[in-house]
């Protein structure tokens, strides 16, 4: 295809510039685009050229190089920086590497390894974004003059009337929300998500139209620093001796055998849990001082309550106005499930301003560690309302007086009812 039927097929560039809602003329005001060498990121670079931006990239280089070089579905190391390269010299950008490997280790793998060793199921991808992306990342796009660094997140970043918002994309199979819960107002006010209008189709469509080199490249799928999906082997290397052996203990406290080590096992888990009695076996909790895999039956996973920690606030208002009677939400608790209904409440008496969060149908197999993010509606446009870490869950019933039923106050209005 031309050049010129290319730009042809791209999306209107004043329609675009008001999307990435950047003040200032295009000409003299610079976007950095964070560039993983994927499709989305090169996309989005493109996206900011063709509008007119002074456009520079930057990949970050987050594990060892050697080691990913021959790896397939990965990021941010090996063949995925030399195609960020590549993109930079088709659109004419300058494009930057910056080693960020010693604080990816120290930052997120590291935390990652002491969060599996302590009997919880953790979501690097999610520190990375909150602890280097959004943090050291945005520091430099700051340093190098930006005015904003845009992402290929699909994510939808919308001002509001109290500041930024966050919203779920046009495209629900890539909605990314659940990893990026815990960016700030402050550093929303900074992003830019060009991709929350599009589907995966269309961004595909556009890095064909713009000559990209990465328009038929597919997508990462493992975390980034988990090969072939074996963490068990990371958190070995990263602490030499974490997988002790211990018991397997029943739930009406019966021994039924041994096993290699916890980090072996995760929460829900029912084949390889090694022992055999006649009856279906789930495991059902990791208690890590012990060293003991408790497992029990199916109806043993159920969850009726969660406590959080970490909780991050982009409702309007305060958490503790919000929630303090109660507030109706939609929760979220794996990347690709569904928001549930549930109820929000902040309680100061007794624990220390927690956080805790009730479902109204329950769920099965929620482990510590992992997420909860909050919305205000179940359907593909909800906003964004926050989210913590699950560090407890209970198989109790919902609060007094909120025991089968919503609020009457609609949950559509919820952001704005906090």
């Amino acid at each position: 295809m031309k050049a010129a039927n290319r730009m042809a097929t791209l999306p209107d560039m004043d329609v675009l510039r008001a999307g990435l809602d950047v003040p200032g003329d295009p000409a003299t005001t610079r976007i950095v685009v964070a560039m993983s060498g994927g499709v989305d990121s090169s996309v989005v670079a493109g996206l900011v050229k063709h509008a007119g931006y002074d456009t520079v990239g930057v990949t970050l280089q987050l594990y060892d190089h050697g080691e990913a070089a021959p790896r397939s579905g990965a990021c941010c190391a090996g063949q995925d920086i030399r195609d960020a390269r590549r993109v930079a010299e088709v659109l004419a950008i300058p494009h930057y590497v910056l080693d960020y490997e010693e604080l990816f280790r120290d930052t997120v793998m590291d935390e990652f390894a002491e969060s599996y060793i302590g009997g919880e199921t953790p979501i690097p991808c999610v520190s990375c974004n909150q602890k280097i992306k959004f943090k050291n990342l945005l520091s430099t796009a700051r340093e190098l003059g930006a005015a904003a660094l845009a992402t290929g997140h699909y994510i939808a970043g919308r001002r509001g009337p109290a500041g930024w918002e966050m919203h779920r994309p046009v495209d629900s199979a890539r909605d990314q929300s659940y990893f990026l819960f815990a960016t700030t107002r402050e550093q929303l006010s900074f992003l830019r998500f060009p991709l929350g209008g599009l589907n995966k189709a269309e961004t595909r469509a556009l890095a064909a139209a713009m000559g990209l080199p990465v328009a038929a490249k597919s997508d990462s799928q493992d975390i980034c620093f988990v090969p072939a999906g074996h963490y068990t082997d990371v958190v070995e290397k990263l602490r030499p001796g974490a997988g002790e052996p211990g018991d397997i203990v029943h739930i009406d406290g019966r021994r039924l055998g041994r096993h290699s080590g916890i980090i072996n096992f995760t929460i829900g888990q029912r084949r390889g849990i090694g022992v055999a009695t006649g009856e279906p076996l789930f495991v059902v909790r990791l208690n890590a001082d012990r060293r003991q895999v408790v497992v029990g039956p199916r109806e043993a996973l159920s969850t009726a309550r969660l406590w959080l920690r970490d909780i991050n606030w982009l409702g309007d208002g305060t958490l503790e106005d919000a929630a303090a009677k109660g507030l109706d939400i939609f929760a979220r608790l794996r990347s690709t499930g569904a928001p549930k209904a549930a109820t929000l409440w902040h309680v100061p008496e007794g624990q220390a301003g927690a956080v805790r969060v009730d479902l109204e149908d329950g769920d099965d197999g929620v482990a510590p560690g992992q997420a909860c993010v909050f919305y205000d509606r179940a359907d593909g446009s909800g906003r964004v309302l926050g989210g913590g870490w699950i560090k407890q869950t209970e198989a109790g019933g919902p609060h007094p007086g909120i025991a089968g039923k919503r609020s009457k106050k609609s949950v559509r209005g919820a952001a704005a009812a906090s």
